[in-house]
């Protein structure tokens, strides 16, 4: 082999010559009708052959065609190969006009080059084809995975093709898999539509499919879910194209595909919005964000913003992920002006600063703390910063007159068995005390968990796959309602051009979900067993935390809204002055706070909120 690399150009050369040689005999042959040639004929072909080997070999060398490389050559090279024949057969043509000399006439030259063209062309065709399938052959078949890919349409055919340029030695496509009837057993580029959706366990299990692709962007969320989970259960690993029109502008396809996510099996349809009012309130107006570095606060800031305000205000006391939501809305949006500040909600001087400066129009409060089990373990904590927080900036939107304040509270202010819920009950109840005698419209947005926040579940369990597991669940039995980030953003959007006076806005969470099932769809998208390649490991309820999540809309009083997804409670009969007469008393506990004074706040929280019972874990 090392000695045809050697003389390769040689060895080409010679196979030219000889078909030229060939070539023109053929031509004679195919004019005359005649294998028999006369003596006089075959002395003017011997001279057609010394005067077509030099032209030929000339000219193809001219064109560089013996530097090509034959494994990867394309098309182009292909042009360039009926280029240079024809540009020999113009010379010899010229030649034979211009000149007295003895040579084989036009018609003879014109069939001569069109066999050399074809020749040429074929056998270097063949010889790409051997050299590919001999170094295909050579491949470690443990390092070429199968592959199948469901949808049959543009994307599929883009993906296609950058399998085969860039990744045929990684990738061997099985097939396609497509609902349509119509397209099943016929082919994209040489690879066969097998079936339809529920033919995918059979197929994966026939043909060992490894990775499925997932390239249907434009699907109805429900039944992407009924797909995606059809894909779940062969076990194998599954990627999603998000965008075909991503795809079509990226020169990277790996870059596009990502893991199936968790909301990606929630199946639920895209919100409608009533923008119009949306962008009513926002532009052209000052917005301001508490927590607007947070999962929640962050998309909330990445929504408004596309409602043109004049200004957006974020306020987060953590600076890393500030500075990361103000360089990424400041890339985008670089029109419209951002103001990142760093701030505690729990300095009421710094919040005078802030709302005189700025005269807020809207204030979406964010800031809070969220984590059940840290929280009862510091409830001072929890107060100072959800309680007395809310309530600086309750006073601020008041006495700067806000024009309408949304707080973002939790389904665990609903009956709470934690002091964090307890504490979000309580910010319910400041905001409906407070909008009874106050010009700002006050009002809260209700809702539970959202998937992919900091601190929920998912990056925890993905984290734990990540490094071999066990993923652990505190309770085989445990439910709780979710919603993706920018799903209950949009919500809140859309409740707030409800607000009036003290509303609670409950979010439309869809069915409640188990943890434990959560955490075996997570390990099955990873192409994982549950239990056998990575295990899961039950530890047991924490402190404050509940077996299920109340149901939301069992709330008494609760009513629809104008949108399906949005339900509202009526403001309940709430004293400030019985509030405030708590909140001093809880004021004066955090100044002389110690540990043994816990259960002393937790007695005046269950006062001043009579739902609020503990759980006994």
């Amino acid at each position: 082999m090392s000695i045809i690399k050697r003389y390769r150009n040689t060895i080409l050369r010679i196979i030219d010559i000889v078909i030229i040689v060939t070539s023109y005999y053929i031509a004679e042959i195919l004019i005359n009708n005649s294998f028999t040639i006369s003596s006089e004929l075959n002395y003017t072909i011997m001279n057609t052959f010394i005067l077509a080997i030099i032209i030929y070999t000339l000219v193809l060398n001219f064109f560089k065609t013996y530097k090509n490389i034959t494994r990867y050559e394309n098309g182009k090279d292909y042009l360039v190969y009926i280029l240079a024949c024809f540009a020999s057969m113009l010379i010899i043509i010229g030649i034979k006009v211009l000149t007295n000399i003895d040579i084989v006439d036009i018609r003879t030259n014109m069939i001569a080059a069109l066999i050399i063209v074809t020749s040429i062309i074929g056998y270097r065709v063949l010889l790409r084809l051997m050299l590919t399938r001999g170094k295909r052959n050579r491949l470690n078949d443990k390092n070429k995975k199968n592959v199948l890919i469901i949808g049959a349409g543009e994307a599929a055919k883009i993906l296609l093709g950058s399998l085969k340029t860039n990744m045929k030695n990684t990738y061997n496509v099985v097939g396609l898999i497509d609902d349509n009837k119509n397209k099943i057993n016929y082919a994209i580029s040489g690879n066969k539509i097998l079936g339809n959706r529920y033919d995918i366990p059979r197929i994966c299990k026939e043909r060992n499919v490894e990775i499925i692709l997932f390239t249907i962007a434009n699907l109805k969320n429900e039944s992407r879910r009924d797909i995606l989970k059809i894909c779940q259960e062969t076990g194998c690993k599954v990627r999603i194209l998000p965008n075909t029109e991503q795809l079509i502008r990226s020169k990277s396809l790996e870059s596009n595909f990502r893991d199936v996510e968790i909301d990606d099996l929630l199946g639920r349809e895209s919100i409608e919005l009533d923008n119009k009012n949306i962008e009513k309130l926002i532009k052209d107006k000052v917005i301001l964000v508490t927590g607007g570095g947070g999962s929640i606060g962050s998309e909330l800031c990445r929504q408004i913003i596309k409602h043109s305000p004049n200004k957006l205000v974020i306020v987060d006391i953590y600076e890393n992920n500030l500075y990361d939501i103000e360089q990424e809305l400041k890339t985008n949006y670089p029109e419209i002006e951002i103001d990142a500040i760093v701030a505690s909600v729990r300095d009421k001087k710094r919040l005078d600063e802030i709302f005189e400066k700025y005269r807020p129009y809207l204030v979406f409060h964010a800031a809070a703390h969220k984590h059940v089990p840290l929280m009862e373990t510091s409830p001072l904590e929890a107060i100072k910063n959800n309680v007395f927080g809310t309530y600086n900036v309750v006073n601020c939107a008041d006495e700067y007159r806000v024009k309408r304040f949304i707080l973002i509270s939790s389904d665990k202010a609903v009956n709470p068995t934690n002091i964090m819920g307890a504490t979000k009950r309580l910010c319910e109840m400041i905001i409906q005390a407070k909008a009874k005698n106050s010009q700002t419209e006050y009002a809260a947005v209700r809702f539970g968990n959202v998937l992919g926040s900091n601190g929920s579940v998912v990056p925890l369990f993905k984290k734990q796959i990540a490094n071999g597991g066990p993923i652990t669940v505190t309770h085989k039995e445990i439910t709780r309602f979710f919603m993706t980030i920018p799903e209950a953003v949009s919500l809140v959007l859309q409740a707030m051009t409800y607000a009036r006076c003290g509303e609670i806005f409950v979010l439309d969470m869809g069915e409640p979900i188990k943890i434990y099932e959560m955490a075996e769809n997570l390990i099955r998208l990873s192409g994982l067993e549950p239990n056998v390649d990575i295990q899961i490991k039950v530890t047991g309820l924490r402190p404050g935390e509940k077996l299920y999540e109340e149901i939301l809309m069992a709330e008494e009083g609760l009513t629809q809204t104008e949108h399906g997804k949005i339900h509202v409670a009526k403001p309940s009969e709430i004293n400030m002055d019985m509030i405030e007469e708590k909140l001093k008393e809880l004021d004066g506990l955090l100044k002389n706070y110690n540990n043994d004074q816990k259960e002393e706040i937790k007695k005046v929280m269950k006062e001043v909120v009579p739902t609020y019972k503990e759980a006994k874990n």
